[in-house]
């Protein structure tokens, strides 16, 4: 990998890995629903003007927008709102890459061994993590709730469905996706505002916005979804699957750090144990098939 895909890697890998403490910062000054409302809005207008819509049948589009966009972030800002702390939502959030693996067997695809050591790993780091919301003291900074751990384990498994979606639909413009994509979710989103957070909750947050609201919002649209995706798109253009799939390991880290530093989250013993376990098992899923192969050779 050239050096200055490096540096737009790490560039990636720090925006989404902040990108956690930031929905905490506009969770803080407007509701969850309304801020995906918003956070969409602004990812497909004026950009859907200027950019094609990608070529691929209108069931697959929206199929996309409402399990990554709409699935995932409804459940995902709801989880937060309701006491997930930022670095462990980074965290549990990866649990997309063993969710995906189990849609996928159930669709006929194999597992390797790999795959279920990973798995296997991974889910006794979560159970770690699930016992911090007895451990935790209530009023501490990081004190994650079970409905939060629950409803980003729900997220994840969007994200999941998301990523069969995304292989059904093959190759095509990752910016058109995303862009194109973001329609969907908006008026899903602006309902459940209505039915859960009320007009008068959603006019006080509009007429009350704060600039952190504003900053959150256009960093989510902006920052984390228009250069995330389409950068990270044109990576995998790039560079084979197996160089740039790992990188992602480092988001919960960037996550977990950020968030102590910057909202002074503090994680109970056995939440940082599972933390180190859940990395633990998806290093081995990433990176199973490379030291397999490497065994191989050398026996």
């Amino acid at each position: 990998m050239q050096a200055k895909d490096r540096l737009l890697a790490l560039a990636i890998v720090l925006v989404w890995g902040i990108n956690f403490v930031v929905i905490k910062v506009g969770l803080a000054g407007m509701p969850p629903m309304l801020l995906g409302t918003l956070r969409f809005l602004l990812v497909a207008f004026p950009a859907v003007l200027f950019v094609p819509r990608p070529r691929l049948p209108l069931r697959l589009l929206l199929a996309y927008g409402a399990t990554i966009s709409l699935g995932q972030f409804a459940f995902l800002f709801y989880a937060m709102a309701v006491g997930m702390p930022a670095g462990l939502a980074s965290l549990v959030l990866q649990a997309q890459a063993f969710f995906t693996l189990a849609i996928a067997a159930w669709l006929g695809e194999p597992l390797r061994w790999f795959n279920l050591a990973g798995m296997a790993i991974a889910a006794a780091g979560l159970a770690l993590i699930g016992t911090g919301a007895a451990t935790a003291s209530g009023g501490a900074h990081g004190a994650m709730s079970v409905a939060g751990f629950v409803l980003t384990l729900c997220a994840a498994a969007c994200w999941a469905t998301g990523n069969i979606v995304s292989k059904r639909i093959g190759p095509v413009d990752l910016v058109g996706l995303v862009v194109w994509g973001a329609l969907v979710p908006i008026v899903p989103f602006a309902l459940l505002s209505l039915a859960f957070e009320g007009p008068a909750r959603i006019a006080a947050s509009l007429s009350q916005v704060s600039g952190a609201a504003v900053f959150a919002v256009c960093y989510l649209a902006f920052v984390a979804t228009l250069f995330g995706y389409s950068m990270w798109g044109r990576l995998l253009t790039r560079y084979a699957a197996s160089k740039v799939a790992p990188l992602t390991l480092l988001v919960p880290v960037v996550g977990l750090v950020s968030a102590h530093w910057l909202l002074g989250e503090d994680l109970a013993p056995a939440q940082w144990a599972g933390a180190a376990v859940v990395m633990a098992g998806l290093l081995v899923n990433v990176s199973g098939a490379r030291l397999g192969l490497r065994a191989a050779k050398r026996a």
